[in-house]
């Protein structure tokens, strides 16, 4: 069979039309980007899903909330890309990012990018009342326990002791989780423990109204200062008077929990996702859905960032005049 010049051309011109249409077709096709949270019966996983559900607009973009191990597991599997998007503890974000902490001599996670900070988990520094530890400085000499090897809670206990001038070796530590240490304490073999996370924690709040009163120690003056010049994830909190049986308004520490991904993102996708997290319908959707959703604000999207601002979280942020541009 033989083939004219004008047949030719004519099949030149049907591939072109293909090749268009199917250029046309991968610009259209949905964006599909995943968050990885926590554990089903924490705070990550439910607000995971409000910000899924409200943000997704398909078919251009869909959201979809994963249950995870949390911050550290959500930071390998973005490196790893088996993510495109996770929660992390602002602190456990800067170690991935800087190969410090948690992430001491396992590599730098170099594309580990900001898409906002959401609420802050604020450093409870609890202790039994008949300890009678007032600073961080009384803690020498007690029992304390850091929290468990591995987690992020352990590495900033030894920030804070040092922040006061105290090193592990001068508090007879223990490496309880949390529920463990609270047990412990209303045994009476505990003074003292660190906790991270958002208030109220039931722990606390059951030991408090059962164990013989507790104190929260401040992280506030001049020590707290000088721990946030050097660790910028930390940002200044106050835990309300009335949050636990008896204790007062504390001054306290925090680290953010953050929404981060990767910077080989496309920016479009990104500048997409942040717009529709600060949009109104997510606005109700936080406001309705979850205690923890009326913290997650734009206002404070920015604030304890120690990782750089993924280029298209920061196409927006420039528009809404949270960054200068």
């Amino acid at each position: 069979m033989t083939m004219t010049r004008r047949d030719l051309a004519k099949i030149g011109l049907g591939l072109g039309a293909a090749a268009a249409l199917g250029r046309n077709a991968f610009a259209q096709a949905p964006a599909f980007f995943r968050i990885g949270t926590g554990g089903t019966a924490g705070t990550y996983y439910p607000v995971g899903g409000l910000i899924a559900n409200a943000v997704s607009n398909p078919p251009r973009l869909v959201l979809t909330a994963q249950a995870s191990n949390g911050s550290v597991a959500n930071v390998n599997s973005i490196a790893s890309g088996a993510l495109e998007s996770g929660f992390s503890q602002a602190d456990v974000a800067y170690w991935a990012y800087t190969g410090t902490g948690l992430f001491e001599g396992k590599g730098k996670i170099e594309d580990l990018r900001l898409l906002a900070n959401l609420y802050p988990e604020s450093i409870h520094l609890v202790a039994a009342k008949s300890a009678n530890i007032k600073s961080v400085a009384d803690l020498k000499g007690k029992r304390v326990s850091l929290d468990e090897p591995g987690s992020g809670t352990l590495v900033d206990a030894r920030i804070i002791l040092s922040g006061w001038g105290l090193k592990e070796s001068d508090v007879k530590a223990d490496f309880l989780k949390p529920n463990q240490a609270a047990e412990r304490m209303r045994d009476g073999g505990l003074d003292a423990f660190f906790f991270v996370g958002g208030y109220p924690t039931s722990a606390i709040t059951e030991l408090a109204a059962t164990g013989g009163g507790i104190d929260l120690v401040p992280l506030s003056g001049a020590e707290a200062e000088a721990i946030r010049k050097q660790y910028s994830f930390f940002a200044a909190d106050e835990i309300p008077a009335g949050t636990y049986k008896d204790v007062g308004a504390v001054r306290t520490l925090a680290v953010g929990a953050q929404w981060v991904t990767s910077a080989k993102v496309p920016d479009t996708v990104v500048y997409d996702v942040v717009k529709g997290l600060w949009s109104d319908k997510t606005r109700a959707a936080l406001d309705a859905g979850h205690a923890k959703g009326k913290l997650i604000r734009k206002d404070t999207a920015l604030a304890g960032a120690g990782i750089p601002v993924h280029p298209g979280a920061e196409r927006f942020y420039k528009e809404a005049g949270l960054l200068k541009g």
